[in-house]
């Protein structure tokens, strides 16, 4: 049970939650609002209390205990053939170059640092980030993808090895794009907000001066409160009911009023120094972009300024206020671009288990040892069941040229649909909660409900959250945003770059190029927009069967084509 404080947080059992609201800018109309960030739980999570009163949640219970009657037989059954319940053959072959591979890893997220200077660098106005910021970015990141690749086939690792050490560069690499390039689009928005108010300067100028302005917007601020306060409606008891101070416009946000004198004078006295070198802003312009911060001063008097009875006045101070929000978080913190370009930001961003980087995330306020020691139990366990399949399972049935294709299918997939489960389970929710939990981290919708997937689009948007909120935001919305493409282009470039990537890691871990799997994922664009027809969109059970048929075959059929052929 939460219940919502009068900070904005949520207080539960388990501690207080901080949200972070999601924003859209009316003048720069960016579709970062796409993603937003609030505290939630995973679906099989026990101290989730919508999954503890889900009528289904004794099937929960019954997969893991026939998961472990079916374990149990398997080692009865090898100890009475062979006289011991595993061989550990596939131990000894992923275990093989470990310290190498933990050192390769450690330098790998021990690189990333990196970005906290250059992220300084671009806050100080150093580089532009639009476009030689964002270059050299592209060529850094090109050049730790080539080094990871070159150095596992130099060392000719396995390919549990090869393809571990790949997918964590890819991460690596997706959480530097997101850290700089959120940096990089502040720094533009810093820019422009210093020009915005620039021109804002120059209007005001033209109306009579800044503490005309600041007359006729305050006058005009009171004109408005006193024709809504006549508009007030009685109530049945003779009594009214007065109205706010504070009126939100219309993005929400609430414009405070100043209407007393006192605090007209003082915002006057305050914007003399800020009017007095407006001709050049030169300095404002320098201490904003260098990253020393925005003063009060500009905020409360374009407040001021956005009831202004002209309306290029009144649009300016409104615009101004808009991309200077974007500036700032939404959450209790109210942290300040680039008040977060620090070391230790980076480094709590690292822990976080999430690809799309925030000035300010929804946290808890503690760590609950018991919640951690429940995960690594619950990681243990599904590893040790994994390592079972694989080895029992998977391993002796690896297919050859000379055997049947549809009996090797017919073979493996079964075994690969349980790995596929197990090792879901384990990466989102063992591994990505309790890093979650470690780094206070609140939003753990690290996955959906995408069992009930009934299109290969759902399916996509669902089951890998972390990679589909980067996707969505730093691919899809960005191409949209940036070029103008449409929704189906821009689909298409986000699967074509996702289908590479997947090749990629494929390539590396089978030392083979076949495309099996680009083709396979390159399928599904053509498949999902015959899935959104309305006869399919209706039949929701059908649309289910053939996923996870689609599902049951793809695992085997990737793996009889990459190591058969």
């Amino acid at each position: 049970m939460t219940t919502r404080t009068e900070d904005g947080r949520f207080a539960t059992t388990e501690g207080t939650l901080h949200v972070s609201k999601p924003f859209r800018s009316r003048s720069t109309k960016k579709l970062r609002a796409m993603i937003t960030f609030e505290p939630r739980k995973t679906h099989f999570d026990t101290t989730n209390e919508a999954s503890g009163t889900n009528e289904f949640r004794g099937f929960f219970t019954l997969f893991w205990m026939s998961l472990f009657l079916f374990t149990l037989q398997t080692y009865i059954s090898s100890v009475e053939a062979n006289g011991y319940a595993l061989s550990f053959a596939f131990a000894t072959m992923f275990s093989r170059h470990a310290v190498t591979l933990a050192l390769s890893d450690l330098l790998l997220v021990s690189i990333t640092i990196l970005c906290v200077p250059y992220a300084k660098a671009i806050s100080k106005g150093w580089i532009s980030y639009y476009w030689t910021g964002a270059i050299i970015q592209h060529l850094f990141q090109t050049c730790v993808l080539l080094i990871t690749v070159t150095w596992t086939f130099h060392r000719q690792w396995p390919w549990v090895q090869s393809g571990f050490l790949t997918l964590h560069s890819f991460v690596m690499i997706m959480k530097m794009y997101s850290y700089i390039s959120v940096n990089g689009y502040l720094q533009s928005i810093s820019k422009r907000s210093i020009d915005v108010l620039a021109e804002l300067n120059g209007v005001t100028a033209r109306v009579g001066g800044l503490e005309q302005a600041l007359c006729d917007a305050t006058s005009k601020r009171a004109q408005a409160q006193a024709a809504s306060r006549s508009a007030e409606t009685p109530l049945a008891d003779g009594t009214s009911t007065p109205m706010e101070t504070s009126t939100p416009d219309a993005e929400g946000v609430l414009m405070k009023s100043y209407t007393d004198v006192k605090t007209a004078a003082t915002l006057r006295q305050r914007l003399a120094a800020v009017s007095s070198s407006s001709d050049e802003n030169t300095k404002p312009e320098r201490g904003a972009v260098n990253g020393s911060g925005r003063g009060s001063d500009e905020i409360e008097v374009a407040c001021v300024l956005s009831y202004h009875p002209d309306e290029l006045v009144a649009g300016l101070a409104k615009e101004f206020l808009d991309l200077d929000s974007e500036l700032v978080s939404t959450g209790p913190e109210q942290v300040r671009w680039p008040d977060n370009v620090t070391y230790r930001n980076f480094v709590v961003y690292q822990l976080i288990p999430t690809l799309v980087y925030e000035l300010e995330y929804p946290r808890t306020d503690k760590i609950r040892p018991m919640y951690i020691f429940e995960k690594t139990v619950a990681f243990m366990g599904s590893f040790a069941l994994l390592y079972t399949v694989a080895e029992c399972f998977i391993i002796p049935l690896t297919p050859t040229p000379d055997q049947s294709f549809f009996r090797s299918l017919l073979d493996l997939a079964l075994p690969f649909m349980i790995a596929f489960l197990l090792l879901f389970y384990i990466i989102f929710e063992c591994i990505c909660n309790a890093f979650a939990e470690l780094s206070y981290f609140a939003d753990r919708l690290f996955y959906e409900d995408w069992w009930n997937s009934t299109s290969w689009e759902e399916f996509s948007r669902k089951w890998n959250k972390p990679v589909h909120t980067f996707l969505l935001r730093h691919v899809y919305a960005s191409t949209r945003a940036s070029y103008g493409v449409s929704r189906t282009t821009a689909m298409f470039l986000t699967f074509f770059l996702s289908a590479m990537a997947h090749e990629l890691v494929m390539a590396i871990v089978t030392k083979k190029i076949r495309m099996y799997l680009f083709l396979m994922q390159l399928v599904q664009i053509p498949l999902i927009l015959v899935s959104r027809a309305p006869v399919i969109q209706r039949n929701k059970l059908m649309g289910n069967v053939v996923f996870w048929l689609g599902l049951y075959a793809g695992f085997p059929l990737l793996c009889v084509a990459y190591v058969a052929y």
